[in-house]
């Protein structure tokens, strides 16, 4: 079970779109921390916390834009979920892409991704 599977929709629902999304983003922060081989299992388990939170914020969110951007992005990350070996590159462009979803959330790519983010190729 996963840190936030009792976590309800409408516990979830009483955090604006800018909470939520900086939410999921620390779990992905969490994450990038995690890439070496030797913490995959916490990687995946990061990635649970990351799609449990992705999920929750779907099914709470009724703009049908949103949900279909946030579907999509949920796609990144379960491929990364399911890889055999991770990848910091791809990591780190899902992650900012996930950051640029509000402007709240997006004012943190310095911090947390550096001063340009990461530089997708």
């Amino acid at each position: 079970m996963t840190q936030h599977a009792s976590l309800s929709p409408e516990r979830w629902a009483a955090f604006n779109l800018d909470q939520q999304i900086l939410m999921i983003g620390n779990e992905m922060n969490r994450a990038m921390r995690l890439m070496g081989l030797e913490d995959r299992e916490r990687l995946n388990l990061a990635y649970e916390r990351v799609l449990r939170l992705t999920d929750l914020t779907i099914e709470v969110n009724l703009r049908q834009t949103l949900r279909r951007e946030l579907l999509r992005w949920r796609d990144l990350i379960a491929d990364l979920y399911i890889r055999p070996v991770s990848d910091p590159g791809d990591h780190a462009a899902a992650f900012r892409a996930l950051l640029y979803f509000t402007p709240a959330a997006a004012q943190q790519i310095p911090f947390v991704l550096g001063a340009a983010g990461p530089h997708v190729q």
